[in-house]
């Protein structure tokens, strides 16, 4: 497959298709499929860390489905993002997902959670101490958080019909998800990289002042809004990379990540020549998440 190109400014890579990563080891182990990676995690994740059901139609489910690992799609500080196709071998059933597979704690920076952090804590005093800190467990445990934080996020916003990928499943620090591009492969674009028409804009702005309030309105902030985590596929937005949305009602600077998001989307489409105000979607999405806090 033809590589990325690398974008130095975001530490991604950008979004053409997968590129090639050598194969993990085979298991040992007798009961590794005879191709492919890895058996089908489906079967051994608990109900309560699946997606919403009914899962779609085209998520393979069976048990003899195996997983191939066919690339990366993206890699940064935090977490890396692998393309898998599923498939039950001999028939012509697949799906290709998108593994987030968030990094260990001798290989992990998490530079910028701080103030994400502000509004989660865990129970056990301990636990929170060693997230403060940042020893190596309380890395892992920040990782545990943010896949964790992500796929109940992405479930939620899912079943509000917000244009989010499908989450599918959550297993210790990796998340599956739908692969949002082609079936062969290719990754959809992400907004930053688009010149389009000023229809298509006008349409993208709209598309992304409906999920900005969708989000809004269950009470979230993206709190990372840029044209870098948004897709476009067939002229459709999609959110992508939420582990640090927060709840604009708990978190002491809700409102200033609802600005932010705002802004950042808003220059991305003036700089494009759509007149469109910051302020107004500002106003808008603290307007819904006051609803929903009055409820």
């Amino acid at each position: 497959m033809p590589r990325y190109s690398y974008d130095p400014d975001h530490d991604d890579l950008g979004p053409v298709r997968a590129r090639r990563r050598a194969r993990p080891e085979r298991s040992d182990q007798d009961d590794a499929p005879d191709a492919g990676d890895r058996w089908s995690t489906w079967d051994g994740i608990v109900a309560g860390l699946r997606g919403p059901h009914p899962a779609p139609g085209w998520l393979v489910t069976a048990g003899a489905a195996v997983d191939h690992e066919r690339g990366i799609l993206k890699t940064g500080k935090e977490a890396e993002v692998f393309l898998l196709e599923r498939g039950i071998p001999g028939t012509g059933e697949r799906c290709l997902l998108a593994a987030k597979r968030y990094r260990d704690a001798r290989h992990r920076a998490f530079q910028r959670d701080a103030g994400y952090l502000e509004g989660r804590r865990v129970r056990r005093s301990r636990e929170n101490r060693a997230m403060v800190t940042r020893t190596e467990f309380g890395r892992d445990l920040i990782a545990q958080q943010w896949a964790a934080a992500e796929f109940a996020i992405l479930a939620r916003l899912w079943e509000a019909g917000a244009p989010v990928p499908y989450p599918v499943s959550l297993a210790g620090t990796e998340l599956l998800m739908e692969f949002v591009g082609e079936p062969d492969g290719t990754a959809a674009p992400r907004l930053a990289q688009l010149h389009p028409d000023a229809a298509l804009l006008a349409s993208l702005w709209e598309q992304c002042v409906e999920a900005t309030v969708t989000l809004a309105r269950l009470g979230y902030a993206h709190a990372d809004l840029s044209p870098y985590n948004l897709l476009v596929h067939r002229e459709r937005l999609v959110l992508i990379d939420l582990p640090q949305a927060v709840d604009v009602v708990a978190h002491p600077r809700g409102r200033e990540f609802l600005a932010r998001d705002a802004a950042n989307v808003a220059r991305w489409f003036t700089a494009r020549g759509l007149e469109v105000e910051a302020a107004d979607l500002t106003d808008l999405l603290v307007a819904e998440a006051g609803r929903r806090a009055g409820r």
